[in-house]
């Protein structure tokens, strides 16, 4: 069977996700079938499955994931990120939504030191919700800059998913770090200047009162809000300016960073239990990864094999279809996906098939990740199925949030990414520019 097994195996693929097969699964199976018809012999399939397990997991470069995970769960754990919004918070108090925008400034630099959206999802609807609801804000307002903001912890480096994509592609992890930061700039600013202007048209939706405070306690208060942000701040600089300097590959920086994290947890109070109860959490997150990642190695694997690449590039461009065109469909599939699954498992599907036709069409390649990334996010913001709007409907211990009160406030964020996404689309030099300068 040649290039047209592709076909077969996506039907499979996209069935077994429809009655609700784990996507780990979903693509094993369908990628194993696919290479069993293509050699109509199954002991080459299985012999395909394990060498692909074997090759998918032994590049230290995968390390990153694990250890950029730790960073951040030992970050949110040791109260430095609690200590980086609340002073935030204290430094905007004349601005209209203050509160909002304190969540978008601490999502952004947390996204900065932990590169997982649902971490930022579930970190910040513990941190910052219970405060905007004792200020009186609107309900829509408050669990939309929360589940809208935590976009930023995919776009803003390290970004896990960034890193798969580079896996995927065999391109480049510091120069997609680096080439979020101008895009992740501009989206942080974006939101900022939409909570701002919200508030000013509709001051009851964010009251700008300030909870009152003993001056004594409020002034210990400061001072461990100062320490916990700088060290966040350091975190940082030392992974950022690291890779930006050329002083650390992303492997290095992740394993400072995490040597970095520990050190501010155990200045902060963390004790021996909460240090383990970090790395575990962070096994828990990174294994399904892993399990992705050699799935969609196989079901790359089986592209490889079976020319469907060759076969769907040959579709898109005998289609005449011009480079715009091809985004617009592709970035419909993407938000498709989103619907259905997370954003890992929708790179892992359509990076190995789009990544070719972009490169083909010319498109910069950089600048093609950031655009996937972007758009990517977007689908976990979309009705009916947004995994972010879900994560936050769980973080919080509130029985009276509607999911569709979590949908009404992300809605603005879904388009401003949108936005954002269309803007890299028409000009690539906002993520490509800086890695150009870098690498």
């Amino acid at each position: 069977m040649g290039p047209e097994v592709i076909f077969y195996s996506l039907a499979i693929l996209i069935a077994l996700v429809l009655i609700g097969v784990h996507i780990g699964i979903a693509l094993g199976v369908s990628s194993v079938l696919g290479v069993y018809l293509i050699t109509n012999n199954l002991e080459i399939a299985l012999s395909t499955l394990g060498t692909t397990a074997y090759e998918s997991i032994r590049s230290h470069t995968l390390a990153v994931i694990p250890l950029f995970v730790l960073m951040g769960e030992l970050i949110s754990r040791s109260g430095a990120a609690t200590d980086l919004y609340m002073l935030c918070e204290r430094a905007l108090r004349r601005l209209p939504g203050r509160l909002a925008v304190a969540t978008v400034i601490g999502n952004t630099a947390f996204a900065a030191v932990s590169g997982v959206a649902i971490a930022s999802a579930a970190t910040f609807s513990r941190i910052a919700y219970p405060e905007m609801q004792k200020l009186g804000y609107n309900r829509p307002y408050s669990l939309g800059v929360i589940t809208g903001s935590a976009c930023l912890g995919m776009l803003i480096p390290p970004s896990i998913l960034m890193i798969i994509w580079a896996i995927l592609t065999e391109g480049s992890v510091g120069a997609l770090f680096i080439a979020g930061i101008i895009p992740g700039i501009l989206l942080g600013f974006t939101f900022i200047s939409y909570c701002v202007i919200s508030a000013m048209l509709n001051p009851s939706i964010a009251p700008n009162a300030v909870a009152s405070q003993d001056a004594q306690v409020e002034k210990a208060a400061v001072r461990s809000e100062i320490f916990g942000s700088l060290g966040v701040l350091t975190l940082i600089i030392i992974v950022l300016g690291g890779l930006w300097g050329g002083v650390f590959t992303p492997t290095e920086a992740a394993g400072f960073g995490v040597l970095s994290s520990i050190l501010i947890g155990a200045v902060k109070g963390m004790r021996r239990k909460d240090f383990m109860d970090a790395i575990y959490s962070a096994g828990r997150s990174t294994a399904p990864i892993m399990f992705l990642l050699i799935a969609g190695s196989l079901y790359a694997r089986l592209l490889a094999m079976s020319g469907g690449i060759n076969l769907v590039q040959d579709m898109f461009v005998g289609s005449g279809l011009s480079v715009i065109g091809m985004m617009l469909i592709m970035t419909v599939v993407w938000l498709l996906l989103g619907v259905l699954i997370d954003s890992i498992s929708v790179a892992l599907i359509t990076a190995p098939i789009f990544f070719p036709i972009a490169a083909a069409a010319g498109f910069d390649q950089i600048a093609f990740a950031i655009y996937a990334i972007l758009v990517i996010e977007a689908g976990l913001l979309t009705p009916p199925v947004g995994l972010l709007v879900f994560t936050v409907k769980a973080a919080i211990p509130d029985p009276t949030i509607t999911l569709g009160e979590i949908f009404k406030g992300a809605i603005p964020y879904w388009i401003m990414l949108l936005t954002v996404a269309m803007l890299i689309l028409a000009f690539p030099e906002l993520a490509s520019w800086l890695p150009s300068k870098v690498f």
